[in-house]
């Protein structure tokens, strides 16, 4: 959007309002104004309604003054406005003192109707306001103002402090003018095809409203912006992706692949056979790949990627595979080392005939070891590598990179990757890997430039886990009886993890800052602690049981030894925060306690409780909290308990939280954070914008016959920015 749109708000509302809009609310320029719409609107008669404020908030309520009346206190020298008012639920009391009486008390004479706001305090056990801002709506306030409130809704914006509600209504109807200029980016062939109201239409109807269903076009209106312009810049980054030159690289008869699966000691799962199919259809293509291999924790990611590095080496090429941490790059590169046997010592005596050279790549390796895995990468020896970002290192030269494999996405960098990306003669081919379930309207928006496969049964052999819920609080006995069954499964030869959501010794006040609500006892004290919890267990319940500690302030080499005791079999159980979360993968594990499970994300419930059930015995899960039975938080918990699924999971929890926490860094460059468009119900825009946006795409890549849409993707991407949108 360009011209009056851009113009800086100290233009047009003087300086003191501009700054607290632009300090608080972020808001620039005539455009952001337009685009900052009401949260909700209210009817004359109903604001929040007087019989349900919620304490200790901002609110703005329309009510009629019932009484007021002047008290003296002080003998005589103190004055204060006690104001009564009405809404027909219930009553509130505004209280005015000093100096601050004389205005209200002239203005606000039994009758009266008015807009009030302010934050709502308790006073002798009473609700009341203090010191409320006000606007009158009465015929005293002039004619405009009558005729702009008769009848219509009110529309109540996101207001802060210094700025209520109507102010920035006001504000808004000094720029709404200009919304006749803003330019439209829906094609008008889309927009009239799907019924849409034009843009400026959308912007007067959505600020001041005449009906409901003027809000209800504007939304839906405003919506298709938003998924559109987004859809467009993920198809144009799709299409110009697909531009690219590729070296196709196709698997050789009787090659390492064929070898290496004439030796599975299991058949793949229908769903590996399935995405193997579509990551090697891929692969045979003259562009690039880009893939993202969504899977449950054990659904077998590993083998399939592991599968599309051999196809990679057999054609010729090398294959990359990256990993967010050391720990898991150096797990990555044992499974694969014993996943392929002598197949992995290419070169080597005793390496089968076919085999290749598997190398590890990290930060601290030292400098011999270092010397010699690039070297092996330069000459082309090592057909597939596994290490950190260190792999993306300017000294690090690859013979002929094919394939680069991504292990959990949402922790790599875009600029890693195009860095990755530059190290191949050619593009290499992407496959990105997660286990966190993404519900499909998100993967559309938030990884919308990759084609998605999906993993959903798990392998066989792999154990079915009960969870359950224990109610520490309300019912101590079970947490007695939790630990009990932890001594059991060890007795049987097994071992356990215990979780706690802190390391300990450090009392870490970022856990506590997040608003607690006070009247919740449960979420007043710190969260449980590591070395608290391990000490206490092997003092208490778990006395003579062989307990260890693991968290991510240990020396890197004392995690490690803890991790190998554990994976040995010489450590009952692992009380541990959750580093354990990713990649540990120890099949004889079957009991997990979480603790104070309510302080962790459903998603991250559902990685931590992926780690147990590996083996053939079957696993069990333990969700301890302290929260009372009505609680959200034990709502949620009973949700992870329910169902094993991962992405129904990740939809109960998108619901829970805002999208905002979903799209966070992924939004990342995208000025317009979605403001109207709500993921998960809003799914049936989010496709067919799509659909939509891939056809304009193959119509028109350069959108030359569009410049508004043009314009618009300009505003949401800010050139430079727009690599980030996929930040694969």
């Amino acid at each position: 959007m360009d011209g009056v749109l851009d113009e800086p708000l100290t233009k047009t509302l003087g300086p003191v309002t501009a700054k607290v809009m632009a300090e608080n609310l972020d808001l620039r320029t005539v455009g952001d104004l337009l685009h900052h719409y009401p949260r909700r609107y209210e009817e004359r008669g109903q604001l929040t309604r007087l019989a349900e404020l919620p304490l200790d908030e901002h609110v703005t309520v329309v009510a009629q003054v019932a009484d007021a009346r002047v008290l003296t206190f002080n003998g005589g020298r103190g004055r204060r406005l006690e104001v009564t008012i009405t809404d027909g639920t219930g009553r509130l009391q505004l209280v005015f003192f000093g100096r601050g009486v004389h205005r209200p008390q002239k203005d606000l004479l039994p009758g009266t109707r008015a807009m009030f706001a302010g934050r709502v305090s308790v006073f002798n056990r009473k609700l009341q306001l203090a010191h409320p801002t006000y606007e009158r709506l009465d015929a005293e306030s002039g004619e405009g103002a009558v005729s702009a409130f008769a009848g219509r809704l009110i529309p109540i914006y996101p207001a802060c402090k210094g700025l209520e509600s109507w102010k920035i209504a006001k504000a808004v109807d000094a720029v709404l003018p200009h919304a006749t200029e803003a330019v439209d980016p829906l094609p008008a062939t889309l927009r009239e095809g799907r019924g849409l109201v034009p843009l400026p239409q959308a912007l007067l109807k959505i600020h001041r409203p005449q009906t409901k269903a003027d809000v209800e076009a504007a939304r839906q209106r405003l919506k298709w912006d938003e998924a559109f312009v987004l859809q467009v810049a993920l198809a144009r980054r799709r299409y110009a992706d697909a531009q690219l030159p590729a070296v196709a690289r196709r698997p050789v008869p009787d090659g390492l692949l064929d070898v290496f699966d004439a030796r599975l000691p299991f058949t793949l799962t229908e769903g590996q056979r399935k995405v193997s199919a579509e990551i090697f259809g891929d692969l045979a293509t003259e562009h690039p790949m880009h893939r993202l291999l969504q899977g449950e924790v054990g659904s077998g990611k590993t083998l399939v990627a592991l599968r599309a590095m051999l196809a990679v080496v057999d054609a010729g090429g090398q294959s990359a595979m990256l990993a967010p941490t050391e720990v898991l790059a150096q797990q990555h590169h044992r499974s694969v080392v014993e996943m392929m046997g002598d197949l992995a010592e290419g070169g080597m005596l005793g390496g089968a005939e076919r085999a290749t050279k598997v190398v590890l790549l990290t930060g601290s390796m030292g400098a011999a070891a270092r010397r010699h895995a690039l070297l092996d990468l330069a000459t082309g020896e090592a057909g597939i590598v596994i290490g950190t970002h260190a792999l993306i290192e300017d000294k690090v030269q690859f013979h002929d990179l094919g394939l680069v494999v991504v292990d959990e996405q949402h922790r790599f960098g875009v600029e890693q990757r195009d860095a990755l990306r530059g190290k191949g003669r050619q593009p290499p081919h992407l496959l990105v890997m997660t286990a966190t379930p993404i519900p499909r309207t998100v993967a559309m928006t938030v990884f919308g430039d990759l084609e998605t496969s999906v993993l959903d049964q798990l392998p066989a052999g792999r154990s079915p886990i009960a969870s359950h819920v224990v109610p520490a609080a309300d019912k101590p006995h079970f947490l007695a009886r939790a630990w009990e069954r932890v001594r059991e499964e060890v007795e049987t030869g097994h071992q356990a993890y215990v979780v706690c959501p802190r390391i300990g010794d450090d009392l870490d006040s970022s856990a506590d800052a997040r608003g607690r609500s006070p009247e919740d006892e449960a979420e007043k004290r710190p969260p449980l602690a590591v070395l608290d919890v391990a000490g206490q267990l092997a003092a208490g319940p778990l006395k003579g049981l062989r307990v260890e500690v693991l968290h991510g302030r240990m020396a890197p080499d004392d995690k490690d030894a803890v991790m190998r005791r554990f994976a040995a079999g010489e450590v009952d159980v692992l009380v541990a925060t959750t580093v354990i979360e990713v990649g540990v993968n120890v099949p004889n594990a079957t009991a997990m306690v979480i603790m104070d499970a309510d302080r962790f994300g459903v998603s991250q419930l559902h990685q931590l409780r992926g780690r147990v059930g590996r083996g053939s015995a079957p696993g069990l899960c333990l969700l301890v909290t302290e929260m009372p039975e009505a609680s959200p938080a034990r709502a949620r918990l009973g949700a992870v308990a329910a169902t094993l699924d991962g992405f129904e999971l990740s939809r109960i929890d998108l619901e829970q939280r805002r999208e905002g926490d979903v799209l966070g860094q992924a939004q990342s460059g995208v000025r317009s954070s979605l403001r109207v468009l709500a993921v998960i119900e809003d799914e049936e825009i989010i496709a067919a914008a799509r659909e939509e946006a891939v056809s304009v795409v193959a119509a028109d890549p350069e959108l030359a016959a569009l410049p508004e849409l043009r314009t618009a993707l300009d505003a949401l991407l800010d050139k430079d920015r727009e690599q980030y949108l996929d930040k694969g």
